[in-house]
């Protein structure tokens, strides 16, 4: 069954909604109707939401600045990673050089 949902939409929204449906050989209503069907599915099957609220947290933007904190974490993680393969490749470095000066 379809609906008919009628939307104002502003001109600089309507104006690149045109140009790329044309583009794309389709009519702007066929490419809104479409980015509005990906739009509701990937908040219809949002894969985190049955995390929502399982949590307590101290921290109170945690909802609004989550790819922040993880993004954080991520570069954090990564540093130690570098700093661990750099320590790693200097002992080997020292353990080398203390072999050729014994010898």
């Amino acid at each position: 069954m379809n609906h008919t949902l009628r939307l104002q939409i502003p001109e600089k929204l309507y104006e690149p909604l045109v140009k790329v449906a044309a583009q794309m050989g389709r009519t702007p209503e066929e490419l809104a109707v479409d980015w509005l069907a990906a739009a509701m599915q990937e908040y219809v099957d949002d894969p985190l939401e049955k995390f929502i609220g399982a949590f307590s947290s101290n921290i109170p933007d945690w909802a609004d600045q989550h790819d922040r904190y993880i993004g954080q974490s991520l570069i954090n993680t990564k540093n130690t990673e570098e700093n661990s393969d750099r320590q790693k490749l200097h002992a080997f470095h020292s353990k080398i050089f203390n072999e050729d000066s014994a010898t």
